[in-house]
């Protein structure tokens, strides 16, 4: 081996032992005539000193030395003097007394600084264009090395569970019925294309028609969709599939999952069983189907309390089947009015007509344009209802409830964070069940909430037909802080059932045929109950690390516009590739691949 151990491995009992060290050089520091470098690799840092007295040459090398310099050195471990120890590292009791030092690879100057908080006002493009350097930087490392931790433990608990773990085809048939897909043309079949999965979906279910009970895959999955934060379009997905359940065993495997990758993350204990709520209830109570429960201010209705009301602008909503619901920020009264009216944008970019609100004051005097309204039995209703106290301030919502829900669902985090009531080191889990199984388009048809492989309730199935909005689904939805980490849902698993929805769907018998035939087929041939999950692993290891984009837990991830500034993809190819796969290009690319960055800001 070319070192005898790593950067962050020695402590006082290698006191005397001579080593091997191989690394990047973090710094170089003379000392009045004594040099020290300051050696990092994956593992950690180690200080290593350099006396002409020992070796002359070793010291004239040591002071040609440059910041990310790959070296290697020998040398005696040596206790720093007691004055000169540093409790912040490792290895910070010990140093290695070096007389031989050897430069395997000068560096560059590097694009930009590798100390983690100067690393964070650089542009990320700038980062994302040099992320090989990107990834030196020690809170990168520790997030791939969470990952890695994670993605491990989930693998030994679904193992102990009796789970195989099951490759499936990354080149499949474009069955779009999501996003868009990623397509790859055939060499050998003029005309014809692949697609990258959007995921594993339909082949896990063959896997139980098949008979392998229980699967699961650190699977890859690809989606052209238009990115945020928590979106690339290729990620990777915890996923699983198992035979003979209900969902109540779905819960109960991923509630032990979840507790010991939150327990790996060192993030402490879930509580179990992880709660749960329908999806009326989410929105109801918090204006989302991914509610974040670290914090209270919940939506409140109070409909009943304005039935007779002389203010008529929520007398005039309720009368058209309306809600009026509240939410009390509590202990915000003295928000501006320059934010108020900021809330107030957001309220209407939402669908509401405005923002109606009771600001309280320190002495629980009430302030509002719309108190003039109010009856004393309103008043007092309110208080009552809402547990209104001085410093408090009231968020109304008056109009249809899917709008008010959605209105006030943004104001409840936004005046949550302005309060300062989230815990960012809180995790707090909940399951989210019976989503409706179909929902409109904007166009005005049938589609899939989940996919078109999900189960209705058994007690909906009379209103397919007849009602099929109301048709809830046997689906499910894992929530972490405001975040959807998975979802999944119980299969059908009958053929005739799943013709019968993509018929409800409008989907014609020739494209069923062509896009879902073999699925259906195999359905025929015994397939058990069935159903499963898949949960984000990029976003789950981005919320156990405290990051704020799923970019910061990926090694090499795309920008918001899907592109790799490293690598410079996409990129055009040679009119030979193209003639392999009989693809023509008609049109140049309409916005050219960006240069790589070379300045920061």
């Amino acid at each position: 081996m070319m070192r005898s151990h790593t950067c962050g491995e020695l402590r006082k009992e290698h006191v005397g032992q001579k080593v091997r060290l191989c690394g990047w050089v973090e710094t170089v520091r003379d000392h009045g005539g004594v040099i020290f470098i300051d050696l990092r690799d994956r593992e950690g840092l180690t200080q290593v000193l350099f006396d002409p007295r020992d070796s002359q040459a070793a010291w004239d090398e040591a002071q040609r030395a440059r910041g990310e310099d790959v070296i290697e050195i020998e040398g005696r471990v040596e206790p720093r003097p007691p004055d000169m120890a540093n409790p912040k590292l490792a290895t910070g009791e010990i140093e290695v007394r070096s007389n031989v030092i050897r430069l395997h690879n000068h560096s560059q100057t590097p694009p930009f600084p590798l100390d983690d908080e100067e690393a964070a006002r650089v542009s990320e493009d700038l980062r994302l264009t040099y992320r090989y350097m990107d990834l030196r930087r020690r809170r990168m490392q520790d997030n791939l090395r969470l990952r890695h931790r994670v993605l491990m433990a989930a693998r030994r608990y679904l193992d102990r569970a009796g789970f195989l773990e099951v490759e499936t085809p990354i080149l499949t048939k474009s069955t779009p019925e999501g996003a868009r897909d990623y397509l790859v043309p055939s060499r050998m079949v003029p005309g014809a294309f692949y697609a990258l999965p959007q995921a594993p979906q339909q082949y896990k279910q063959l896997l139980m028609v098949a008979g392998l009970d229980r699967y699961f895959q650190i699977a890859r999955c690809f989606r052209d969709e238009d990115l945020r934060a928590d979106r690339q379009p290729e990620f990777t997905q915890i996923d699983l599939e198992m035979s003979f359940i209900t969902p109540e065993d779905i819960y109960s495997i991923i509630d032990g999952l979840l507790a010991v990758l939150v327990r790996e993350a060192g993030r402490g204990e879930v509580a179990l069983p992880i709660p749960r709520m329908t999806y009326a209830e989410a929105l109801g109570r918090y204006g989302s189907d991914k509610p974040d429960l670290r914090f209270g201010m919940e939506l409140v209705d109070v409909s009943d309390l304005f039935a007779g009301t002389q203010f008529k602008v929520f007398g005039n909503v309720l009368a058209k089947g309306g809600v009026v619901k509240a939410i009390n920020a509590e202990g915000r009264g003295a928000t501006s009015l320059s934010v108020m009216e900021d809330w107030t944008a957001l309220a209407k970019d939402a669908g509401l007509g405005g923002l109606a609100y009771i600001r309280v004051g320190e002495d629980g005097t009430w302030k509002s344009p719309i108190l003039k309204f109010f009856s004393d039995a309103e008043k007092q209703g309110l208080t009552e209802r809402l547990n209104i106290k001085a410093g408090d301030l009231v968020l109304f919502g008056a109009d249809a409830a899917g709008v008010v829900n959605c209105a006030l669902g943004r104001l409840r985090l936004v005046a949550g964070e302005a309060a300062g009531v989230i815990d960012p080191n809180r995790f707090v889990f909940t399951w989210v069940t019976d989503f409706p199984l179909l929902e409109r388009s904007e166009d005005g048809r049938l589609q899939s909430m989940h996919h078109p492989f999900t189960a209705p309730h058994p007690d909906d199935l009379p209103l397919l037909d007849s009602d099929p909005l109301r048709v809830r689904a046997q689906a499910y939805d894992i929530v972490l802080n405001g975040t959807e980490l998975g979802g999944g849902s119980i299969r059908i698993h009958h053929p005739d059932l799943q013709t019968r929805m993509f018929q409800v769907l409008g989907l014609p018998a020739d494209e069923v045929e062509d896009r879902f035939g073999h699925l259906i087929r195999a359905l025929g041939y015994g397939a058990p109950p069935h159903g499963g999950i898949a949960l984000g692993a990029d976003r789950l290891v981005m919320l156990l690390a405290g990051c704020e984009s799923i970019r910061d837990v990926i090694a090499f991830p795309k920008t918001q516009k899907a592109m790799d500034l490293m690598m410079n993809a996409p990129a055009k190819v040679d009119a030979r590739q193209l003639r392999d796969v009989h693809v023509r290009v008609d049109l140049p690319l309409e916005t050219p691949p960006p240069k790589p960055a070379t300045g920061s800001s």
